[in-house]
């Protein structure tokens, strides 16, 4: 009889686990659409995505902290995968303005960018330049590779365009709707790529033909104006001479006095209308690139062997040139004058001035240093050197 209880109570054990749910955390760990195997797409730093305006840029109005209204002109794909369609919308800010003036017909703009919209409605704000961490974010396909190509910094902007644009004083338009500009990724973009691949399916490039200019110029030609009008006067009459009758002998002749001649009347003149100039409008604005290039030259100091496209700089002091437009530049670094290396480096721009030099550098697997990056006192640039990049 004990053993027939023991056996029921059991059975009864038995069933009562295979009944009993699963813990939730455990839920947690095999819920479907877990990070854990979500894919990531890595736009690399250095990228170029070509924008175009969707909303002027006003000439009266503009100044530093407004609004920018874009989208993208051009497809971005990254290892033969779609990352940024075009038509996505892209928002950013004015940080500096310079404004055309008589001898000098152009505006210069800084711009950062802070969001970025896919047609799905997808939205990745960019990092902000107090909470980029260049690479520290979670282990990723792709994402430590990325990780090697930027130190950890606290004033890098996520993403930036500077345009040049070729305008008039007289313009009322700075940028004007449709205009291109270029956005340059200073930090890698993560994309998730199943949000990505959704907005593809739905974008509407096309939307993007059918912006017209914001200008409110409207050209006026010009009048010829009208002739003078000329009424003719009157001929004047010439008169009839004197009549001379013959006299007898001893007789004079006898004058009959002609008559005077009439003078004429001028003619009349009705002046006419003058005519009036046209007006015409400035040339639209045309960003173009700037030709002044503009040349560097800075110094730094190494404190410890590094490495640099497979040179190794020992401890010293050395120098830096380099002619260029962002966002690659060719450097030559120097010492005593002579070339020691030449290699392509990112110029990026920093949210505030660098407080002192600061070389950055990396460690590699077999334990080698390589330089990473150089920061330079009191300037708001940075130079950045992408392993592979040659």
């Amino acid at each position: 009889m004990r053993r027939l209880a023991m056996a029921i109570l059991f059975t009864a054990l038995v069933s009562s686990a295979q009944t009993t749910p699963l813990l939730p955390d455990s839920r947690a760990r095999v819920q479907p659409g877990s990070t854990t195997t979500e894919s990531w797409i890595v736009v690399p730093p250095g990228t170029t995505i070509s924008l175009v305006l969707t909303s002027p840029v006003l000439a009266r109005s503009a100044k530093p902290g407004d609004a920018v209204y874009a989208a993208a002109a051009f497809p971005v794909a990254v290892k033969n995968q779609m990352a940024v369609p075009p038509g996505t919308y892209v928002l950013g800010q004015i940080d500096m303005l310079t404004r055309p003036g008589w001898l000098s017909p152009h505006a210069q703009f800084q711009i950062h960018f802070t969001k970025i919209i896919f047609a799905n409605g997808y939205t990745v704000e960019l990092a902000g330049p107090v909470n980029v961490t260049t690479g520290q974010a979670p282990a990723q396909p792709g994402s430590a590779a990325l990780g090697e190509q930027l130190a950890p910094a606290d004033d890098l902007i996520a993403a930036v365009a500077t345009p040049y644009v070729q305008v008039s004083s007289a313009s009322d338009v700075l940028l004007d709707n449709g205009s291109q500009i270029e956005m340059v990724l200073q930090v890698p973009l993560r994309l998730n790529a199943a949000n990505v691949a959704a907005a593809v399916r739905v974008s509407n490039p096309s939307l993007l033909a059918r912006l017209k200019s914001a200008t409110l110029c409207r050209p006026i030609p010009a009048t010829p104006g009208t002739p003078d009008t000329v009424i003719p006067g009157t001929p004047g009459t010439p008169g009839t001479p004197p009549t001379v009758i013959p006299g007898g002998p001893g007789i004079p002749d006898t004058v009959i006095p002609g008559t005077p001649g009439t003078p004429g009347t001028p003619s009349t003149i009705l002046s006419g209308t003058p005519g009036t100039p046209g007006v015409r409008c400035p040339n639209p604005p045309v960003v173009t690139p700037n030709l002044k290039f503009q040349s560097y030259q800075q110094s730094f100091q190494i404190n410890a062997p590094v490495q640099i496209s497979g040179v190794q700089l020992l401890a010293g002091a050395y120098q830096i040139t380099w002619q260029g437009s962002r966002p690659w530049a060719q450097v030559d670094i120097l010492q005593n004058g002579k070339r020691v290396v030449s290699v392509l480096a990112r110029v990026v721009l920093l949210n505030r001035k660098s407080p002192a030099d600061a070389p950055g550098t990396g460690t590699n697997s077999d334990g080698t240093v390589f330089l990473q990056s150089l920061r330079f006192a009191g300037q708001t640039f940075a130079l950045y050197f992408d392993r592979g990049k040659a």
